[in-house]
């Protein structure tokens, strides 16, 4: 290692891969909701219960920012997806703004359906 190379960090240990979500935020239930009346064309199963929106970050001044993914990266409706949620989203009284983010990180699996999905679904 050369004088000024620094060593690489890792993530620390029980660092949580997803940001938790803003749920004591009085908006956080009525996003929710909204988020919930938006389907994945492909699945019949909303987008929260599918596991999808990985975090629903609600600030002081209202601003929303959600964090999504989507069952694969060559989804057909990945253009236009963070807009269908965004749209749910802003009509709510008190929501200043919505953001919506993509991310691939952590890949979506199985796992992250909720008990409704799953028994939607057949898998239960």
């Amino acid at each position: 290692m050369t004088e000024n190379a620094q060593p690489q960090e890792s993530p620390v240990e029980g660092t949580p891969l997803i940001k938790p979500s803003s749920t004591d935020h009085p908006l956080h239930e009525a996003v929710v909701e909204a988020c919930r009346t938006v389907y994945d064309p492909e699945i019949p199963v909303n987008i929260y219960d599918l596991g999808l929106v990985y975090t629903i970050d609600i600030n002081d001044e209202n601003e929303v920012v959600v964090l999504m993914t989507l069952t694969a990266p060559g989804c057909p409706v990945a253009g236009e997806m963070p807009g269908w949620v965004a749209d749910a989203i802003e009509p709510l009284p008190g929501v200043k703004q919505v953001d919506v983010e993509l991310t691939w990180n952590p890949p979506w699996g199985m796992e992250m359906m909720s008990d409704e999905a799953r028994l939607e679904l057949g898998f239960m």
